[in-house]
């Protein structure tokens, strides 16, 4: 273990160390897993209908089963990100601020829309939250929902994704091997679920992992 390792790793010290590469076969995983939930439904849809037309409303309920199915998954990955409320005290202000001077310009001015802090990595583009982050891979196609548990959660939120954001820093395999994985899947269908707000943070990690 390098010097710049996360200390989190001793707890999790069964799971292999991330890398671009089990990064990749993480996706693919998760790609197979999708359709060995949406497949035999898509194939009892089809088959219904073709034995017998009038069992049509039963094949429109297997389809809508294939389309909920994901959508959940993609739900569930979303929130990784969900905003807290921010009080609005001055210990909130000032952790904002110490947070805001981590960042460059065109990240801080993101933070202030969004709440999100984007940071450029190895692995791809990361939004970080309070409790999460997303990571847009290489070309900007798919996308890692993590979550991870915040230190200190009565801390403001500031603070909190200034915290994950170094570790992120420090090592950011280690960060990736810690953190949770909530979902991976294809762009579209993250963005459809977050909420308008943070829109803008993710078309922004889009493009900038995209060049």
């Amino acid at each position: 273990m390098s010097d710049h390792a996360l200390p989190e790793l001793a707890n999790v010290h069964w799971r292999p160390r991330a890398s671009e590469r089990s990064l990749r076969r993480m996706g693919w995983l998760w790609s197979l897993s999708t359709v060995a939930h949406t497949l035999p439904f898509l194939i009892t849809a089809g088959v219904l209908v073709a034995l017998e037309p009038l069992t049509l409303p039963v094949g429109l309920i297997a389809l809508a089963h294939a389309w909920i199915i994901p959508e959940l998954y993609a739900a569930r990955g979303v929130g990784v990100v969900r905003q807290p409320a921010i009080e609005h005290s001055e210990a909130e202000r000032t952790a904002l601020g110490l947070l805001g001077d981590l960042l460059a310009h065109r990240p801080r001015e993101l933070l202030a829309r969004t709440g999100l802090a984007l940071e450029r990595g190895k692995l791809g583009v990361w939004l970080v939250a309070p409790a999460g982050a997303l990571l847009v891979a290489p070309g900007g196609r798919r996308i890692f929902c993590y979550c991870v548990k915040p230190t200190g959660p009565e801390l403001p939120v500031g603070d909190r994704i200034a915290h994950l954001l170094l570790a992120l820093r420090a090592d950011e395999m280690g960060f990736a091997t810690v953190a949770n994985l909530a979902f991976s899947g294809a762009r579209w269908r993250v963005r459809r679920r977050l909420a308008a707000k943070l829109r803008p943070a993710l078309d922004e990690a889009v493009a900038l992992a995209a060049r």
